[in-house]
């Protein structure tokens, strides 16, 4: 897999690491999904994903918008600057396919480049 992997290094895994970027996040919207970002003091981005069973109820769904999510970040993460990032699913995303969903996870991703600063 070489530099592309999703290493435990490249997530959120607690929910000290959630609130942290709740309490003070820059967000970029989309219909579909909310992002939420925060500078952090590593190397790397990382990537946390909330997808609530009340937006999308089947867990087919939620596991496969996961996935998306993970293998757009997992290609993106190299162009992203130094910050912790919450995905966060909207009802209405699972009617996506997935060519729809990398595509707005990329403009996502540019917005974030904005906001936050290029590393």
């Amino acid at each position: 897999m070489g530099e592309n992997n999703f290493s435990r290094e490249l997530r959120l895994l607690t929910p000290t690491h959630f609130t942290y970027v709740f309490d003070n996040a820059t967000p970029a919207v989309s219909p579909s999904f909310t992002v939420l970002a925060r500078k952090n003091t590593l190397s790397t981005p990382r990537l946390g994903i909330t997808l609530a069973k009340k937006r999308i109820r089947k867990a087919h769904d939620r596991n496969r918008l996961k996935r998306l999510v993970r293998e757009s970040f997992r290609h993106k993460q190299h162009n992203l600057p130094n910050v912790d990032i919450i995905v966060i699913g909207k009802s209405g995303a699972d009617n996506l396919s997935n060519q729809e969903v990398f595509a707005t996870l990329d403009k996502l991703w540019k917005k974030l480049n904005k906001r936050c600063g290029n590393s």
